[in-house]
């Protein structure tokens, strides 16, 4: 008996992707979870985001979360698939316990640079 983690996969897709096109995609990949006995527990699909720096030229990416439950064997097949995928610019595969601290973070940070991009125009005129 093969033992299956639970994990959380973060994928950042190319923005010329249309986002509804993008859980037809990520099937495509998941299908080697799923043939080996694994399960998909949950897709979401963060959408379109200003990415924390530059990939493949690029300052945005389609972000999506995949909880997904399965061998290791299976999840490093699929972690090598998506990393030789065109669309798919960046990947990153955690066991359950190490993603919902780093996927926290990612949303906190996305939040907070969105709420300063929106006290931006709000200058403080200064007393000559």
């Amino acid at each position: 008996m093969t033992h299956t983690h639970q994990y959380e996969l973060m994928v950042i897709l190319n923005p010329e992707i249309d986002e509804r096109q993008v859980p037809t995609i990520l099937d495509k990949f998941l299908k080697v979870i799923t043939t080996d006995g694994g399960t998909i527990d949950n897709v979401d699909v963060w959408g379109k985001r200003r990415l924390a720096y530059e990939i493949q030229k690029k300052n945005e990416g389609i972000y999506a979360v995949v909880a997904f439950t399965a061998t290791s064997t299976a999840t490093q097949e699929l972690d090598r698939q998506l990393k030789l995928s065109e669309q798919i610019m960046r990947t990153k595969v955690l066991r359950a316990e190490e993603a919902i601290a780093l996927i926290e973070s990612e949303r906190v940070r996305a939040e907070e640079k969105a709420a300063r991009k929106a006290a931006r125009p709000a200058k403080i005129k200064q007393d000559a």
